[in-house]
């Protein structure tokens, strides 16, 4: 669901915004920059603690 909800949220944005994704899944950790380099956004960060995983994203050109 993570990649989901992401791609939902970043096909209304334009290129350059930047999106934090905070999540329990830690499989997010390599599905979301593995969705990014597919559709050309660019990771900036990720990071995880205890309870929750962070991705966040550059929106690219489409």
């Amino acid at each position: 669901m993570p990649v989901i909800r992401t791609q939902n949220i970043v096909a209304e944005l334009s290129a350059g915004t930047l999106v934090e994704v905070v999540c329990t899944d830690p499989g997010a950790l390599n599905d979301i920059p593995s969705w990014c380099r597919i559709n050309g956004h660019r990771v900036v960060e990720t990071r995880s603690s205890a309870d929750e995983y962070v991705v966040i994203l550059e929106v690219g050109e489409e």
